[in-house]
């Protein structure tokens, strides 16, 4: 098998990897915040899968893109939380019941959002968009839902086991990711080089920033909850993305770019953000790695 073959299994490899290292720490109790807070939950559906949509196709309407780049920031707008975000919003001081059930929520949410924005978006443009689940169900089980359901269980019977596992569990996602990443950067490096004076950094960097802005706005008045949402509602799943924009252009090259792109760019904007939030959380007297969960017990 070629190189360029692996990189895809070995992204959700990383990915996997991640959520079932984030799993690993995770309760029962914690899973099913969200639908305990049906008011947050409204929140943050509004934010991630109605504002953020818009505002990609204000985007789309607005820069002056290609039609595969178009087509991967929209995509991107309709897609879940990545598994890198639940440990940046945790280092952010964000409250874990809040980032655990989020994750879930916007992840099982995509299953209906994916298809139904871009079969949406088609009819408005006239254009021959379609999503099928069939397309966007395996990223979704595979690198979130099946790796979250196995270390909920591992942590419900094994409980410190798995706490001491975890470490490791995400260290080696981290190495796989950066591995992976190499890579897929080599092997579209020109299309990499092309985004720079084409318009796609500026619109992924206005997306990023946007998105923080909303989220932070909508996560309401716990500052916890604005700090998760704000980072979920700013950088999206690029492999759910990934599967969404394939399936609708055929110029599969652009759209990763795009992809690499935003976790690059998200990660730039987000920084003085997290930094931030974490001077606002040690000020207010929480616990810096977000264990002392202001929803405990709620």
């Amino acid at each position: 098998m070629a190189l360029a073959q692996l990189i895809g299994p070995a992204i959700a490899l990383s990915m996997a990897l991640m959520v079932l290292g984030f799993a690993l720490n995770v309760s029962l109790w914690e899973a099913g915040y969200l639908l305990r807070h049906p008011v947050l939950l409204s929140r943050s559906l509004l934010s991630m899968n109605l504002v953020m949509p818009l505002l990609a196709v204000a985007m789309a309407a607005l820069f002056n893109l290609d039609p595969a780049t178009e087509i991967a920031i929209i995509a991107l707008a309709l897609s879940p939380v990545p598994p890198i975000v639940p440990m940046e919003q945790g280092k952010a001081g964000g409250s874990r019941s809040y980032i655990v059930g989020l994750l879930i929520v916007a992840t099982a949410s995509a299953f209906v959002v994916v298809p139904a924005g871009v079969a949406l978006l088609g009819w408005a443009t006239g254009s021959d968009l379609d999503v099928s689940v069939t397309t966007i169900g395996p990223p979704i089980l595979l690198t979130v839902l099946v790796p979250f359901a196995i270390g909920l269980l591992v942590h419900h019977v094994a409980g410190e086991h798995a706490e001491r596992l975890a470490t490791w569990v995400s260290v080696a996602g981290t190495i796989v990711l950066v591995t992976a990443f190499i890579p897929a950067v080599m092997q579209i490096l020109p299309v990499l080089l092309d985004a720079l004076g084409n318009g796609t950094i500026l619109a992924l960097a206005a997306f990023a920033l946007v998105g923080l802005a909303v989220g932070h706005r909508l996560g309401g008045p716990e500052p916890d909850d604005r700090t998760v949402l704000a980072l979920a509602t700013a950088t999206r799943h690029p492999g759910v993305a990934l599967a969404a924009a394939g399936a609708a252009s055929p110029d599969t090259n652009g759209v990763l770019a795009v992809a690499l792109w935003h976790l690059v760019i998200g990660a730039i904007v987000a920084a003085p953000y997290i930094r931030w939030r974490r001077r606002v959380h040690a000020a207010q007297g929480h616990d810096s790695d977000a264990l002392a969960d202001p929803h405990l017990g709620a």
